[in-house]
């Protein structure tokens, strides 16, 4: 019961702090600001790890790939911690595990922002955050609105959008497993 406790306590400490670095690499993709007290929420909580992996890896691009690669190394950390508890640990099972964390915490990461902007359109669509996750999921969704049509008045491209995103996230831990 030890070992379930303390692998709780590490993904969600690496959940947090992951999820939260690969939204701040999405926006800076998507190019979008955040809310002033949501970004001195994500800045502070990550600048002490993207701000010294900015001096070795800066932006190509324009895209802000310190923050990138400090969301996979906090992933590599967190898998081999829990690996390490559970007397697992080989660098085989190492990199497939990473790899496979990387993955479902980028398409749950996609499919949390779906429900978000689903949730503020029922129930406030002028609130505050609104825009914002609106401007996080146009990318995903601009191309299923094209394709998808209304119902009434009703946009169906969210409820496709997380069907494909479940299905592409099937595929891809079918494909990870296998390898392994």
């Amino acid at each position: 019961m030890l070992t379930s406790i303390l692998t709780l306590i590490v993904d969600a400490i690496a959940g947090v702090l992951g999820g939260v670095l690969l939204l701040r690499f999405w926006m800076q993709v998507v190019r979008v600001r955040p809310p002033t007290s949501l970004g001195q929420f994500i800045f502070h909580l990550t600048d002490w790890l993207v701000r010294p992996l900015r001096r070795l890896l800066p932006g190509v691009g324009g895209y802000d790939w310190a923050s990138l690669i400090a969301a996979i190394l906090i992933i590599i950390l967190a898998v081999a911690i829990d690996l390490a508890i559970l007397s697992r640990f080989s660098a085989e099972f190492l990199t497939t595990m990473s790899l496979l964390r990387f993955f479902q915490w980028v398409f749950y990461g996609f499919m949390g922002l779906l429900i978000l902007e689903a949730v503020f359109s029922w129930v406030n669509p002028h609130a505050p955050f609104a825009p914002f996750i609106r401007a996080l999921n146009d990318p995903l969704l601009r191309p299923l609105r094209r394709v998808v049509p209304l119902v009434g008045s009703v946009d169906l491209s969210p409820l496709v959008a997380l069907l494909l995103l479940q299905i592409a996230l099937m595929l891809v831990t079918t494909v990870i497993t296998s390898l392994a």
